[in-house]
């Protein structure tokens, strides 16, 4: 049964033939090549004013820490320190209970 196959030659010129996907990967560079960006670490912006504690009152500095759909902005953003954060939040809070700040973004 196996004398009754048959196979076909393939030409060289189709064995030797690069597929496209082999092609573009060569066509880009190296890992290595290109050069990596590493962000700049965050330093919280309390901790180098020296700030203790965070007034609620003071609205014009909360407003830096809201988005623009008024929602307060993570650490990962920011980047204050975890227990400047929740000062922050809570402080975000309290002025938006007073009318300070916007619970709903201004149109």
């Amino acid at each position: 049964m196996m004398d009754e196959l048959e196979t076909t030659p393939v030409p060289d010129d189709e064995a030797t033939a690069e597929s496209p996907e082999t092609t573009a990967a060569a066509a880009r560079p190296s890992r290595q090549a290109t050069t990596r960006y590493y962000p700049r670490k965050k330093v919280c912006a309390f901790c180098m004013d020296g700030i203790k504690k965070i007034d609620y009152k003071d609205f014009g500095r909360l407003r830096r820490y809201l988005s623009p759909q008024a929602k307060i902005e993570p650490r990962r953003s920011t980047g204050t320190c975890a227990k400047h954060q929740r000062q922050l939040a809570r402080a975000i809070k309290r002025a938006r209970h007073l009318a300070l700040l916007p619970f709903v973004p201004e149109r």
